[in-house]
């Protein structure tokens, strides 16, 4: 965290794992290598770029500008934007149009989009033809520094956030930051949530230098990109230590247990961002903690208080449209990934940066504090 910032050279971070090791390419203007990228790494590939609507405005010609330099024939996938493209019918839609492309398993997905095209183009890469290759191409700050390093891909269920997917890591990530520019601020701060989350999970420095610097990160240059590098070199780390999260790379989901039930009471839409959901989960991660006496009531109010700074929900109260009641989350909360024979397993924190795995957390005591929470304003 404490290396000098420095703007120019692109900053190379690899997910150690072996033969399916890869890169992740960090820097602004990247974009432009694409082709050049992906020739070098499968040589005679065609491509299918997978994105949403909102995003091939921006940078759909510039990628397939990129791939045909490099005389690599490609074929445009695009689906609605939003949460709700994470779907049983769009996920048929967009498997189909890779088997109607000709898309072989020697050729390559691109996923050209934020966490929810990653998401999807993924599990689709998973599964057609039992397997397909992908590259991540993240246009959001969120999926630059989460969803598109680590290779969990899925859809959404009905009942739940992420349920339907399978673990498939890309082969190469290109994190453009000049991308990022064309980004509403609602977007940028949500994806900041997961970068403060870096900090708030291991890295108590890393998390105070964004008290201090978060402002110079979202106005760009050398702190946004030093920032995404810091977040994935630590997801980079947990995941080659952890790729199928039987340990600790379930530390990456502070706050998601919390967060994931009121994205998903909210109907995964625009009344809650998935980051903002993130940063109200987190909060209510650290001020559960302090009601257990496991961390200072100072390191939660800290934690309140800086992501309310930046503008992200931190208060039930603040969802628009309001949330169910405390019996659907409870519901919902029962639905989540980390739950283990009924048991359920929260991430906590001792401190900012060291946050810990807690297994059979009674649900009495979680819905006594959710009672007290949605009564606050």
């Amino acid at each position: 965290m404490t290396a000098p910032l420095r703007s120019g050279d692109p900053v190379l971070v690899k997910v150690a794992l072996g033969e399916r090791s890869y890169e992740i390419c960090i820097g602004r203007g990247l974009l432009a290598s694409l082709g050049p990228k992906i020739a070098a790494l499968r040589p005679g590939a065609k491509a299918a770029i997978v994105s949403d609507e909102t995003v091939a405005k921006h940078h759909l010609a510039a990628a397939e500008a990129s791939l045909a330099a490099a005389g690599i024939a490609a074929t445009a996938v695009t689906v609605p934007p939003g949460e709700s493209s994470k779907s049983f019918p769009v996920f048929e839609r967009v498997c189909e149009a890779l088997i109607a492309a000709r898309i072989e398993r020697a050729d390559l997905v691109v996923a050209l989009g934020g966490g929810v095209i990653g998401d999807l183009a993924g599990f689709a890469a998973a599964v057609v033809r039992r397997g397909l290759d992908y590259v991540q191409v993240p246009t959001t700050l969120l999926a630059q520094v989460d969803s598109s390093v680590g290779g969990k891909t899925a859809i959404d269920s009905r009942q739940g956030k992420n349920l339907i997917g399978a673990f498939h890591q890309p082969v190469l990530v290109v994190a453009d930051t000049a991308l990022l520019d064309t980004l509403p601020p609602r977007e940028f701060r949500a994806g900041y949530a997961e970068v403060a989350k870096y900090g708030l999970l291991g890295d108590a420095a890393f998390f105070a230098w964004l008290e201090a610097n978060w402002r110079e990160l979202f106005a760009g240059g050398p702190a946004r990109e030093h920032a995404i590098a810091v977040s994935c070199r630590m997801k980079a780390a947990i995941v080659g230590r952890d790729e199928r999260e039987t340990g600790e790379r379930a530390l990456l989901n502070l706050g998601h247990t919390f967060g994931h039930a009121f994205e998903a009471a909210a109907g995964f839409s625009d009344r809650l961002l998935h980051g903002e959901a993130i940063a109200l989960g987190m909060t209510l991660a650290f001020a559960f903690s302090a009601r257990r006496g496991l961390v200072a009531a100072a390191d939660a109010e800290r934690v309140e208080r800086h992501l309310a700074a930046v503008g992200l929900p931190t208060r039930a109260s603040q969802v628009f449209g309001g949330v169910p009641g405390v019996d659907r989350l409870m519901e919902l909360i029962a639905q989540d990934k980390k739950v283990k024979r009924g048991k359920l397993t929260f991430i906590l924190a001792r401190g900012i940066g060291a946050s810990f795995i807690a297994p059979d957390v009674d649900a009495a005591e979680v819905r006594a504090f959710l009672v007290e929470k949605l009564a606050e304003r």
